[in-house]
């Protein structure tokens, strides 16, 4: 296999942990997402993704886009160790809290949209900060509510081994530091994250630990 990837894509960062947690082995293509204007939006890598995302997986002649589906796509193709817990309506809750981060937070924040602030619209980088930590705020406190709250929550987000809502959740924290967030108010979320920080999965897939980390 091989992941199209840049060391700060949140995106990216969810199917690393993924791809670590199921054990499987894959080579790096990094894809600079500012030098030189973006190299997503080569020619090459449009081929590979027309949106001009990272992350794209590479499994023999397919080429997947979509962090989730990719990450769906392991779990249907490497159950072991699952990712999912056994019942549908337990799947169904993992599933809506790994979309609370990638559906309802990311966008918001992610490069695209904060170049789109600071260059078309002309804002400055305080203001595109104070954008950036009010929907991290808003997002992180309703999860925090969640997971405090509901039972199935354990050491991760759901039960005792960590799946697809922590594969989620710890990249999502991982911007909220880089961006000077206070992340105090959220102590589930941070627990849950200490936990998962505590395996080798999750530490290979930092980003001060890939290949172009600056």
């Amino acid at each position: 296999m091989k992941l199209y990837s840049f060391f700060r894509s949140s995106a990216a960062y969810r199917v690393r942990i993924a791809l670590n947690l199921k054990g499987l082995a894959y080579e790096q293509a990094p894809v600079h997402l500012t030098r030189g204007g973006g190299e997503q939006f080569a020619a090459a890598f449009r081929q590979l993704n027309a949106q001009s995302l990272v992350p794209v997986l590479e499994d023999g002649a397919l080429a997947l886009t979509q962090s989730l589906a990719i990450i769906e796509y392991l779990e249907e193709t490497h159950p072991h160790p699952p990712l999912l817990p056994a019942t549908p309506a337990e799947r169904a809750r993992v599933r809506s809290l790994a979309l609370a981060i990638a559906c309802e937070i990311h966008p918001l924040n992610n490069l695209r949209v904060l170049n789109y602030l600071t260059g078309p619209l002309g804002l400055s980088n305080d203001i595109r900060n104070t954008w950036y930590q009010y929907w991290i705020a808003g997002g992180l406190q309703a999860l925090e509510a969640r997971l405090s709250a509901e039972r199935q929550t354990g050491d991760f987000c759901h039960g005792g081994a960590p799946g697809l809502a922590d594969c989620c959740l710890v990249p999502q924290l991982a911007n909220a530091y880089r961006f000077k967030c206070d992340v105090s108010p959220y102590p589930t979320l941070l627990k849950i994250e200490k936990n998962c920080q505590a395996l080798g999965a999750f530490q290979r897939a930092a980003p001060d630990r890939q290949p172009d980390a600056e």
